[in-house]
């Protein structure tokens, strides 16, 4: 029996990392999850192990290597953005990979803010929030001011889906899905790197950037499979979907963050929006992705505990309760209008327990309270296009209460819960199939679910 030809992806996420092989359907065949392993930077402030992940990446494709069933054909990269790996002439890292919510100092922010125009303008040029170490820009900016003789020794600051890369092939390089997640660093408008980065001499630290489906050869491994890129992981999860449907649509993707993502919104980015938590990420041919984010799977984790610790009952009980019309008609009939949620909590932090009959009705409540917010979360990235479908993936997708009522809200959009195993390894695998894959790509990646428009209910 002739071996399997597959791609192997890792998928690497803050918490979860696992490698993945799909066979040419994109089905996957195989996969394997690595641990999380902590360590603390300079400061002592806690950042992934570096070395601990690269010999994961090394350690997973010997194994995969030795199964005798598969026929590896390429290689890629998908993972968390807004973090740089800074490495040396030598090609050797020489910072550790920094945390992302690693606090930022005010007086070089302001600094930096007051030299080039101010938050507002640098936003809105850069699409990006102002959120510190999240603009991975900043991070590098930091170095620059806080520490030179570090920022001297760096060759090149490479993404981190670069780097892991750059750890089989050993060419350095940059991709347009890293540089626009939020980093600071690129001008959508003029469509190259933002003045600042000339100014404070950064754009040397930047390697050649290379179109999102190139491929090298993998050098380290010495065998000359195709090694991608690399992606950020919210672009990489939108590809399944930009090649499956042609009509405009609308992705939530959800989990700790839910995402709302328009790749069919190319209107300047405004004041309003960054300040309700908008942005825009690349899409892997290069083109813009208007965004808008919401902190609610955070907030339902965080208030599913508090459900469960006042009824007593285990939180894995919440996650099976189904959605209830009648429920719906009674809290939204009853529902006390003097609590409203805002942009950064659900009215639900604030909500008496001991006003809901059981955790039934407490956990509907929270749904329509995190609706209310998805509401308006979703109506930023939507504004002004002519999208006519809403998908959902991620944890919510499988929620029939967040489902339906999302379906309430959007009555004048088709909404469908998206069902498709690791969207964001299958984009990543996807972005290059032509270097490995002779098939044409299957159809029946993505599995929907319709969802129509509840009666008689209101949110």
């Amino acid at each position: 029996m002739s071996a399997i030809p597959v791609i192997a992806i890792f998928d690497v996420g803050k918490t979860n990392k696992k490698l993945f092989l799909f066979d040419e359907n994109y089905h996957i065949v195989y996969e394997k999850s690595a641990r999380f392993i902590e360590t603390v930077d300079e400061d002592g402030d806690p950042c992934e192990n570096l070395e601990s992940l690269e010999l994961s990446v090394f350690d997973s494709l010997r194994e995969v290597f030795k199964l005798t069933e598969f026929e590896v054909k390429a290689i890629n990269f998908s993972t968390y953005g807004a973090s740089f790996v800074h490495i040396n002439a030598a090609g050797k890292p020489v910072a550790p990979l920094y945390n992302y919510l690693k606090e930022f100092p005010e007086d070089l922010k302001e600094k930096f803010y007051k030299t080039y125009g101010g938050e507002t303008k640098l936003a809105r040029e850069t699409c990006s929030p102002v959120l510190g170490n999240l603009n991975s820009g900043m991070q590098l900016y930091r170095i620059k001011h806080k520490n030179p003789q570090l920022f001297n020794q760096i060759q090149y600051s490479l993404h981190l889906p670069q780097y892991l890369s750059y750890l089989l092939s050993g060419v350095p390089c940059t991709d347009i899905t890293s540089i626009g997640c939020h980093t600071g660093l690129w001008d959508f408008e003029k469509n190259d790197y933002h003045y600042w980065v000339s100014a404070e001499g950064l754009t040397e630290k930047f390697a050649p950037i290379i179109p999102s489906n190139g491929t090298f050869s993998a050098n380290k491994l010495g065998n000359g499979i195709p090694v991608g890129v690399g992606l950020h992981d919210s672009s990489a999860a939108l590809i399944p979907y930009l090649v499956n449907f042609s009509e405009p649509f609308i992705l939530i993707s959800t989990g700790t963050w839910c995402i709302s993502l328009n790749p069919f919104n190319h209107s300047p980015i405004t004041d309003d929006e960054l300040a309700n938590d908008c942005l825009c990420y690349m899409q892997y041919k290069g083109s813009p992705v208007k965004a808008s984010r919401l902190f609610a799977g955070n907030e339902h984790e965080l208030q599913v505990k508090r459900i469960a610790s006042h009824f007593n009952v285990n939180t894995s009980i919440l996650k099976h309760v189904e959605y209830d019309p009648i429920t719906i008609n009674k809290l939204t009939d009853h529902s006390d209008n003097q609590i409203q949620s805002s942009r950064h909590q659900s009215a639900f932090v604030n909500r008496d327990l001991s006003a809901f009959a059981n955790y039934t009705e407490a956990y509907h409540q929270l749904i329509i309270d995190i609706m209310e917010q998805q509401y308006q979360s979703t109506k930023l990235a939507l504004k002004g296009t002519k999208v006519n479908r809403i998908f959902v993936d991620g944890g919510f997708s499988k929620n029939s209460i967040y489902m339906n009522l999302l379906a309430k809200a959007f009555p004048e959009l088709e909404v469908f819960a998206a069902s498709m195993a690791q969207a964001t390894a299958v984009g990543a695998a996807i972005a290059i199939h032509r270097n490995w894959n002779s098939k044409t790509l299957p159809a029946d990646i993505i599995e929907l679910k319709y969802y129509s428009t509840p009666q008689h209910t209101a949110i």
